[in-house]
């Protein structure tokens, strides 16, 4: 027997419910790991948090859901900063580029393995050039 929680929404309303919320429509959606590129979030040191990444008719967004599991009672992480939400929201116009990188040798596959990065080239409010990267998960059933 699969132990479920009836109250917890299906993945299916969950987009459903943003596509009526926001009034975009999602194009892709995956799950990446944060690692560069995102001024706030370097400077807290928020690199590694996971998160869903997702582009939508109106840009690219990420968007990390904090949660404390037993193992945070352990570490000082656990303590250091109240739980949060967080999120990136770089509008369509904005973004000049995006590339999802993927080793394609072989042998570095094997003995080297290293997840796809997804890199978004955008321009800041100064309109400076800035490079935004995660270690990316998409596949073709969804998020």
């Amino acid at each position: 027997m699969l132990l479920s929680n009836k109250n917890e929404k299906s993945k299916d309303d969950f987009w459903r419910e943003f596509e009526e919320k926001t009034g975009e429509k999602v194009i892709d959606r995956g799950l990446g790991k944060y690692l560069s590129g995102w001024d706030i979030f370097d400077e807290k040191k928020w690199i590694g948090i996971w998160g869903l990444t997702f582009t939508t008719s109106a840009g690219f967004r990420f968007h990390h859901f904090p949660q404390h599991t037993w193992i945070d009672s352990f570490t000082s992480f656990a303590s250091k900063e109240p739980l949060k939400e967080k999120s990136i929201f770089i509008p369509q116009e904005k973004i000049t580029s995006s590339e999802m990188i993927t080793e394609k040798n072989w042998r570095k596959k094997i003995f080297s393995p290293s997840p796809p990065r997804l890199v978004i080239i955008y321009l800041d409010d100064a309109g400076s050039e800035k490079k935004l990267i995660f270690e990316a998960e998409y596949n073709k059933a969804g998020v």
